[in-house]
């Protein structure tokens, strides 16, 4: 067994765990920082719904992982399986003992493929497509393009998930490109949700009903996906409200796997009951160890948003508590549950949806975000990708 020790040992190095590391080496020397994370790749994942609707190529999403960790950071290219924080360390799975002074936890969160009946062996073909990994994206381009008349389904899960409009966008995209390929009235297209609306925040909930109602698209709520039968392209979902089930022959149905904490997180003492870290919502330090805060989308906090807009509002709290902390100074930066879900809509259109805990709209821009724009779909499409890279990445946004 190896032993190291940091002041500030980093879980996670996505975009919530380099976020926080590129604005903490601004503040304290870099080589008191360690980021544990075992990936080879780091990916800007919001751009995935334009990778399944054939407007880039996936190769654009990625960088090595090497070269977002930040000037003079640690990185120990290592996966963590324990906690320790009675004792202030972590262990991974190549036996080294990680001692810290602060840790800040942003391991992301894990798909469960398996988490449906027969998704796993049906991924990727027979239709089943989904926009969640760098490894499936490119099926749902290629299965959109094959498509000549039938159903098209797209689901949520009863679980919380990353970017919660992702289910959504690629409908969006599916339903303008069958329309631009004079295919939409030969195709129905329906979205199977166990929530009991299309989304939480009024003013964006009624724009995007009147838009859902407009294309012709069908609402199914209180439905959840049980089971993926691959070679006879039918789908069986539960109906959450009766009990009941249904099964639904498809001709394409991208799917969005159940998530969860990754296991070496739901096994640890960090959690609460609901296998999520446990935190102040507002302060993000952990409500039983004071040494230790969390953020991104393994948080407890009740937000809908777990996505990089939520990350780049929560990484300066952490940094700013963490630094008072080791001040000895009062915990009272705060993160007001800000969340943005930037709604493709089509090819070439975008509803910025922005709101925070009280799920009230908080917009950035002085015009009306819940009319569908070109002006928010270029955002999307080439400044947020370089903010991203050059800015959140390097702790300068």
């Amino acid at each position: 067994m190896s032993e190291q020790t940091f002041k500030v040992v980093i879980v996670g190095g996505g975009t919530a765990g380099i976020t926080v590391a590129a604005q903490l080496a601004r503040k304290m020397s870099p080589q008191q920082i360690a980021v544990i994370d075992p990936a080879e790749n780091h990916y800007y994942q919001p751009l995935w719904t334009l990778v399944g609707a054939g407007v880039m190529p996936k190769e654009k999403t990625v960088h090595t992982e090497k070269s977002v960790i930040p000037k003079g950071v640690h990185w120990i290219q290592e996966a963590v399986t324990s906690f320790a924080p009675e004792e202030n360390y972590v262990m991974t799975d190549r036996q080294t003992k990680v001692n810290y002074e602060y840790l800040v936890v942003a391991p992301g969160i894990k798909l469960n493929w398996d988490g449906i009946k027969g998704l796993k062996e049906s991924i990727g073909k027979n239709g089943v497509v989904s926009n969640y990994s760098y490894d499936t994206v490119d099926s749902t381009w290629q299965a959109l393009q094959n498509i000549k008349g039938g159903n098209v389904i797209f689901t949520q899960p009863t679980t919380p998930i990353k970017c919660g409009g992702a289910p959504q966008k690629i409908m969006y995209l599916t339903e303008d490109y069958l329309r631009k390929h004079n295919l939409r009235d030969k195709v129905n297209i329906s979205f199977y949700t166990p929530a009991g609306k299309i989304f939480p925040v009024k003013k964006y909930e009624d724009a995007i009903n009147e838009m859902i109602e407009r294309r012709g698209i069908q609402r199914k709520f209180q439905y959840n996906l049980i089971e993926i039968i691959g070679n006879e392209k039918k789908a069986i979902f539960e109906n959450l409200t009766t009990g009941e089930t249904e099964t639904v022959s498809y001709e394409m149905i991208h799917v969005t796997p159940p998530m969860s904490a990754p296991d070496f997180i739901k096994e640890s003492p960090l959690v609460d009951a609901s296998g999520l870290v446990e935190v102040d919502k507002h302060t993000l330090q952990h409500t039983r160890y004071a040494n230790i805060f969390s953020l991104g989308d393994v948080i407890n906090t009740g937000t809908p948003t777990k996505n990089g807009a939520a990350v780049r509002k929560q990484a300066p709290v952490v940094v700013a508590n963490l630094l008072n902390a080791m001040k000895g100074q009062p915990i009272t930066t705060q993160y007001e549950g800000y969340g943005s879900c930037p709604l493709v809509t089509g090819y070439g259109r975008l509803m910025l949806i922005e709101f925070d805990y009280s799920m009230q709209p908080k917009e950035s821009f002085p015009f009306n975000q819940a009319k569908e724009r070109l002006s928010m779909y270029l955002l999307k499409r080439y400044l947020l990708p370089a903010m991203y890279w050059k800015g959140m990445l390097k702790g300068r946004a």
